[in-house]
């Protein structure tokens, strides 16, 4: 099964879990030929990864570069349109810093001061307003026959967040939803065309932000944007690379928290007496929760690149080469959490890896794990009275991003 496994191939998407234990019994580091690729899957060697970045660098520039222009002359006309959309140049483009694509002291500075954004007292803040905002999905889907849990309640909460966040305008909320999407789906499907079409993205939201953040440098507020435009000395940041730090804010504070909660409904769903002790004792909701991030990981995949020729798991792996380390596998290794299929409450899931771990520790973590927190106390009590509609379950298209892409959920009663 593992020979051809390919992880950009569909083949694996709506149950990946047998192959990646194929992998992690036969193969840990695999060399997909498909993607030119060394895939690791155990839990050990994915923590190997993450914790050593003078030997695994982030410095992949797999954002910016689908798989149709990893080659000179069409990577220099993606670069060529790439400057053209953003209205920048050569110089300002190879200068600047995009926070996941950084290593060593540069990463740690501008890590530094984007956690200002993020301290367990500014996210405790979140909380009443959070509630607030998932009480109005609340009310919208109280009473309806059917809906779509994905589309009423897993999606307007995190994007509603993370744009009051960057003092988005209320009414193009559903614009950044969109700009979200369409990054997710760009940069984690592997087909020709999709450089032309990531480039129109991020040149609708350039010049979408690029006014904002003017703005901001002249009129600071209470918002991340001008805590990114403020900053001085060696962490000051151009309009460019502010601009990278948006994007990334909007894609990692909108994708995590919508796929865990449809996750997290899905197994639910899947597991009726688990609703039941859940329902009955909310208290359990923060198990449900980091047990779902284990158990079916929003993030399945993040990419890595050897600094230099290195052994992994038995496994020479050549300098200069793509690593995908699959954190989708590493959170079911039954080396790490026994019987790991089983979907379990009572389970110590200290170790997993669905927000990274080291340095590059998911910025938005407790920000993701609060707002499916206060989202599931709201809409488990519903949940017991609701089926889904169809039994056929409909994944995200997308190596990268495991979720539903919706969640249709009717009344039983």
């Amino acid at each position: 099964m593992y020979e051809s496994y390919d992880p950009y191939d569909a083949t694996w998407r709506d149950d990946p879990y047998p192959v990646y234990r194929a992998l992690r019994d036969e193969r840990p580091v695999h060399y997909s030929a498909a993607s030119k690729s060394w895939c690791v899957s155990r839990h050990e060697d994915v923590e190997y990864v993450f914790r050593h970045p003078e030997l695994f660098s982030s410095k992949t520039q797999e954002f910016l570069m689908p798989m149709e222009s990893r080659n000179l002359i069409k990577g220099l006309g993606v670069a060529a349109r790439f400057m053209w959309r953003m209205k920048t140049g050569p110089r300002s483009m190879r200068n600047s810093r995009m926070l996941i694509q950084e290593d060593g002291e540069i990463h740690s500075t501008m890590r530094a001061f984007v956690n200002r954004g993020f301290t367990p007292r500014t996210i405790a803040q979140l909380e009443k307003r959070t509630t607030e905002i998932v009480a109005g999905c609340m009310d919208g889907v109280r009473g309806r026959d059917t809906f779509d849990v994905v589309s009423e309640l897993n999606i307007p909460l995190p994007v509603t967040v993370i744009a009051e966040m960057l003092g988005v305008e209320p009414k193009d909320r559903l614009r950044f939803k969109r700009w979200s999407d369409d990054l997710v789906r760009q940069a984690s499907n592997p087909v020709q065309g999709l450089a032309k079409e990531m480039i129109e993205t991020m040149g609708e939201m350039h010049d979408y932000m690029q006014p904002i953040v003017a703005a901001r440098r002249a009129h600071p507020i209470d918002d991340l944007i001008s805590t990114l435009v403020t900053t001085e000395g060696d962490a000051a940041l151009s309009d460019f690379e502010v601009f990278f730090f948006i994007v990334l804010l909007l894609v990692a504070g909108n994708e995590t928290t919508t796929n865990l909660l449809g996750n997290a409904v899905d197994a639910l769903l899947g597991h009726p007496e688990v609703l039941d002790r859940v329902r009955v004792d909310p208290g359990l909701i923060p198990a449900l929760i980091e047990e779902t991030l284990r158990w079916d990981s929003p993030v399945q995949c993040i990419t890595r690149r050897s600094v230099r020729e290195v052994e992994l798991a038995g496994t020479r792996i050549p300098a200069h080469a793509k690593v995908i380390v699959i954190l989708g596998s590493a959170n079911r290794d039954e080396r790490r959490f026994p019987d790991p299929d089983r979907f379990d409450l009572d389970r110590d899931t200290r170790g997993h890896l669905a927000f990274g771990v080291g340095k590059h520790f998911c910025l938005g973590a407790s920000l993701a794990r609060l707002e499916a927190r206060v989202a599931l106390e709201a809409f488990i009590p519903e949940l017991a009275q609701l089926e889904r509609v169809r039994p056929e379950r409909e994944f995200l298209d997308s190596f990268i991003i495991r979720g539903r892409a919706n969640l249709e959920l009717r009344r039983t009663g």
